[in-house]
Order: C-alpha cells, then structure tokens, then sequence
C-alpha cells in the first residue's frame, strides 16, 4: 500500500451522516476513549450517500493549500512532514556533534553536513564527474558497451535496461540476477508518443533539460545531441511493455542462463556484462520482458556510439545534478518539478538533506529516529490488531460461496505463513564498510551506490535473509512483499490519523485497521494470489476458481476505468488492479475484525455517530488529500494506486455495511445495486 511517489500509496475516505459532535480526541465518551475524527473538516453540505470523501474530507479541502513546494496535501504528507521535522533535529545534532569517526552518528552528520555546505558545492562545480565523464568520452566502439554499461551502473547511472540482484520468484531460498526494461528520462513510454497539449510540453520540457545538461557539462553542441538523445529513448520507449503488462509476475519470470541471453543480443555480451558487473554467481537470468532485450540491443547497434556516449553522458549529469552546483540543481527542478509536476518553488535545501540522508543511510537515520519516536506499547497494540485482522481473514475465506475447499485449503496455509514486521528490523543494516567523508557529497553518493551493489552481489549463493527491511522506520507508509509472504508497518505509519492510541477502536480498525487488511490482501491480489505461502511463484488454484477470481477482479478493473480524475484521462483498471483489490478487501476485513473485536458487545454512540458510522470515517479521513492536476495526470500514467477520492468512494460503494450504516439507498450517488457490488475476500 504505497502513497504517492515510488514508490508506492495509500488513499481512502469515509465519512458519517448522523449529527457530529467535536474535534478529534475533544469529544469523549462515557469510555473515556476519544472520537479520533476532526469534525471540522467535514462538508455538511455534502451527503454521505452522495460522495463521502467530500462529505468527510470537503471542509478541510475548502481551506487546504498545496504549498508551493508540493504536489500535493493530506494526511500522508502530513505525516512525512513530522517525520522529517524529527530526523531534521537528529541531524542538525550529528552535524554538530559527529560522533566518533567511522559511527552511524558521525555517518548521517557529516553527510547531512556536506549536503548543506552550498558554498563548496557551488566552487566545485561539475569537477566531482570529471573523472567519469572522461571514462564515457573514451569510448570508441560498440564492443566497449558491456563494461561501460556495468561501470556506470556502479555508480547509479540509468542505462537501457536495468540489472540487480533479488529473490527468486520462484525458489524463493535463493537469489538470481534479473534483467528488465529501463533508460528513460520522462516518467513513463506514453509520454514519447501520446498526443496532446501536455504531452507536447512534457517533451518540449525535456529536450530542454537535456541540452541544458549536456551543455553545463561541456557538450559543444548541446542542441544536436539533445536531439540524438531524446530520438534513442524514443526508440527504447516504442519497444518497451506498458506498466499494466509489466505487473504480469507470470509473463515477467523468464528464467535464462547467461549464454541464452547471449544468443539474444548479437553484438551485446552478457557474458562480459555479467562478468564486469560481479555477479558470476548468478544461478542465471531472470528476465522481465523477454521480447525487449533483442528489440534493445538492435537499437543499440544501429545507433551511433557518439550518441549512445551522448546519452550516457545524459544521464550520468541528470543522475548527480541534485548533489551539483545550483545550475545543475535548477534545471532538474524546472523539469522534475516545475514542467512534470507544477511544483511552483524546489523543497527547502535541509528537507532535501534529509532525504539524501535517508537515501543513503536510512537505517542508520532509522535506529536514531525510532530511538526517540517510537514505544513499546505501539508495537504491542498494532501486533494485538494484526493478530485480529490475520484471524478475520481467516473466517472469510472459509466463508467465500465461490471457492472450493481445496483452493480454501491452499489460502489458509498461506495465510498461516504470512509473516509480520511492525515498526523497525529486529537486525539493523550494517554500515561499517560505507565511507563517508565530510565535503564530498558525490564522492558520498558514489560510494553508497557502490556499497549498496557489493551488498547485493553478497547475497548470491547466500540463504534468503528474510530479516531484511525494504523500507526504513520513519518511512509513512506500509508494504506486501509477494516472495518474502510478508506484511511490514514501519513506525513512522503507526501515529494518527492511521493508529491513534486514544482513539476509539472502531475509528483505529477503519483506520489502521484498513491498511493491515490491505496488505494482507496483496498477498491475494490478482498477482500476489499466484505465490504461495512460501514466497514461490506458483498455481495453488483450481482452474474454476482461477475463473472465478478473474471474473471478480475484471468487474473490479472495468468499475475503476469508468472513473474519470482529469479530463480526458481515465483510472488504468487493469494498472491499478492489485491496490484497488486490496482497498476493497482490506476494508472488508478491516470491519470483520472490528466486529469480531466487540465479542458480541454493541459499539457505544460517540460524539453522536454509531460504532460503524465512525468505522468508515476513520477509513475516510486518512485518505484526505489534495493533488496539482499535472500530479493526478502522472499518477494515472505511471502509478499503480488510484487518486485519494476514488480510493474512499470507488471501495465503499461496494461494502455492503456502508450501505447500512449511512442509509444509502437507490437514488443516491454512491449506490451500486447490490448484484453489482464487487466482493472479492
């Protein structure tokens, strides 16, 4: 379940129709336990059965700004303005006080320290990538690629594919090496060829950066190699699977030796790719979309090497021009944010820092930050609710009319094996052999990539280590990982308005509640449904419940691509399948296990709404948010989670227990008629 960005977003509403009573946590009941939903910030000129995000979000939303540095505003940001608020004092206290050398303290001080050093970043200019611009401009021939593609990914530079190491998706005890499509600058391959005013600009706005780049980095015809540029990622794009089709973890696992792929690609080798890269080891190849590596290196060889040189040269500037001097940095912030985003003014410089840090040494950033901001008693009550929500899941599959036993035996076992990760890794990352050196932020950055890649290639021949963490502690949001079979919370997530300790349960369960059932159900998405307990890609289902599922889940996709955010443009059903599945399963047993919490008891009226009045409004309120149309336009091209408002009225108009507790009936703009309600788990 990941937000905005990369990664990954949660965004839901609901909302209540009974008289409201105060704000969040003021109004208390004869329990003694909060509201925990700011009545301020609901609509009352909006009905609940007509559009409950508006009903509990409109108030806030009549009053919210984006600031000026923002795509958006919300919850979620909200959120992640507190985290690094936090991890800003943690760093401006290890700038100062570094700490012995060679210490995590001394690590996130010095390099938090030398992001802010703008006077020596300005002095030095692009010196820092002379050494490597000079390796791309010695290239002569195209036989020369494999070592320079594996030279320069070291380093993080994007290439025309990418390469790394991770779990086998399907012997999930071992890591393999895995190949996929990559290389290019604008957010995603439609923006090469879809028509349009702000497709145009888009393009318009990236030919510019790159002839600004090239020429800050002493290109003497910034403009024509611009062009050569901008026409090879055209190429590349033609060839390369939509984001839709790239969620196939069935199509995507093409398992080849090394010698296989070099039959693929005359001219390429992967031998010596593979060699130079480190990875040897490798059991083989994963591949991701088989019928681009070939459709690649054909680009490849029948481009010229001045132009591939060009375009390495691209991106070897745009992938350090944030750690450069200002001309660098201003031109990434006109295209990345200003022409993709609308963003008005770049974030402030130590908000930046913070995220360097995070980027580099986000657990060591991490262990400093939980050390200050999370409890014990946190962990033990959001373990108490998973506990809850694993066992209603459990009641729901065994109740499902459309699956048969055999297939009801299979979920279950997976389910027992689901494994739960809440607030920060029992075993931190070790950072002892990362370098960090006061002054040289890309030399820092160099060096962390590097160290990450060595740390990656050690996994190879290793057991799985399945204490890893694929998101830091005072990351805001929450994650399924498909091979590990795990469901992971960091603690920056487990504050209000997603986990409020004095709020009343039937708020947390809407809340929190919804996000543990989310990532639960990823485990049985329309891709996570094919690996089993195990983390193996597999088929553990009958064909007739296969059937079954998919007539679901296509209802559910054809539902969310009526769904219209920005004109023009629909939600991408098929795209977003997975998340939306997950919202609409994981409220369902969200509420399940809040009734089942009750163990027969009624819900108290608080603040005058019922126990599931205030259920669907602890889901609403954490999906509030606000989004720059050119955010929302990004998001539906290249972002698997639909928009905040689609994510509270596209699920609940398929909950059955929303219906009741608002009194929507037929007529009103959130009914679906009951045999159209689309129910999954």
């Amino acid at each position: 379940m990941r937000t905005n960005t990369r990664t990954k977003r949660l965004s839901r509403a609901a909302a209540a129709c009974v008289l409201a009573g105060g704000l969040a946590g003021a109004a208390q009941a004869q329990n003694g336990t909060g509201l925990g939903v700011d009545s301020a910030n609901f609509d009352r000129s909006v009905r609940p059965q007509d559009d409950f995000f508006r009903y509990v979000n409109g108030g806030w939303m009549k009053n919210a700004r984006i600031a000026a540095d923002r795509t958006g505003a919300g919850a979620f940001l909200d959120l992640r303005d507190r985290s690094e608020d936090a991890l800003h004092a943690i760093l401006e206290r290890a700038a100062a006080n570094p700490g012995a050398p060679g210490s995590e303290q001394q690590k996130v001080g010095d390099l938090y320290a030398t992001y802010m050093d703008t006077a020596r970043i300005e002095a030095l200019g692009i010196t820092p990538l002379r050494p490597q611009l000079a390796r791309i401009a010695a290239v002569r021939q195209k036989s020369e690629y494999p070592e320079l593609f594996a030279e320069v990914g070291t380093y993080g530079v994007q290439t025309p594919f990418s390469f790394g190491i991770s779990q086998d998706a399907r012997n999930a005890e071992r890591y393999i090496a895995g190949v996929g499509q990559s290389g290019l600058g604008l957010p995603d391959r439609d923006y090469y060829s879809s028509q349009g005013p702000k497709f145009d600009q888009a393009r318009a706005a990236y030919r510019t950066y790159v002839e600004t780049l090239l020429r800050l980095a002493g290109e003497p015809d910034a403009a024509t190699a611009a062009t050569n540029v901008v026409a090879f990622e055209t190429a590349l794009a033609a060839k390369q699977w939509d984001r839709a089709r790239s969620r196939d973890r069935t199509a995507t696992y093409n398992l080849r030796t090394v010698a296989q792929l070099d039959s693929m690609t005359p001219g390429f080798s992967w031998t010596r790719y593979v060699h130079a890269y480190g990875a040897d080891r490798t059991p083989g190849v994963v591949v991701r979309q088989l019928d681009y590596v070939p459709a690649m290196n054909d680009i490849l060889q029948q481009t010229p090497v001045s132009t591939v040189k060009q375009y390495l040269t691209f991106k070897l500037v745009d992938s350090y021009a944030t750690d450069l001097s200002r001309s660098f940095a201003d031109a990434n912030f006109e295209f990345r944010g200003r022409a993709l985003q609308g963003l008005q003014e770049n974030r402030a410089r130590w908000r930046r820092g913070v995220g360097v840090v995070e980027g580099m040494l986000g657990e060591a950033a991490g262990k400093l930050y939980v050390a200050g901001n999370f409890r014990p008693e946190q962990k033990a009550r959001m373990q108490a609710l998973v506990t809850n929500l694993l066992g209603a899941y459990h009641d729901a599959i065994n109740e499902l009319d459309w699956m048969s036993p055999a297939t009801k035996t299979a979920a279950q076992e997976k389910l027992s094996h689901i494994n739960v990760k809440i607030g920060y890794p029992d075993k931190w990352r070790d950072y002892s052999a990362l370098q960090i050196v006061r002054g040289d932020l890309v030399g820092n950055r160099m060096r962390a990539a590097r160290f990450n890649r060595a740390r990656n290639l050690a996994h190879l021949g290793q057991p799985v280590d399945r204490t890893e963490w694929g998101m830091t502690p005072q990351t805001v949001n929450a994650y399924y990982n498909a091979s590990m079979n795990e469901i992971v919370f960091p603690a920056a997530i487990l504050q209000p308005p997603f986990f409020n300790p004095d709020a009343d349960d039937a708020v947390n369960y809407g809340a929190i509640g919804a996000v543990i059932g989310h990532e639960i159900s990823h485990g049985f998405d329309d891709q996570g449904r094919r690996s089993d307990g195990f983390g193996n890609l597999r088929d553990w289902w009958t064909a007739e419940d296969a059937r079954a599922f998919e007539a679901r889940a296509t209802a559910l996709a054809d539902e969310y691509s009526s769904f219209s955010p920005v004109e023009g443009l629909h939600i991408n059903g098929r795209l977003t399948l997975g998340e939306n599945i997950g919202d609409v399963s994981g409220i369902a047993v969200a509420y399940r296990a809040w009734k089942r919490s009750l163990n027969g008891r009624e819900a108290p009226v608080i603040g005058g709404f019922t126990g599931d009045q205030r259920f669907f409004l602890g889901y609403a309120q954490i999906w509030r948010s606000l989004q720059r149309e050119d955010a929302v336009r990004q998001q539906l091209l290249t972002d698997p989670h639909s928009p905040g408002e689609f994510r509270v009225n596209g699920v609940l108009r398929n909950v059955d227990a929303f219906y009741r507790a608002f009194d929507v009936k037929e007529g009103d703009k959130m009914y679906v008629p009951a045999d159209k309600r689309v129910k999954i788990w």
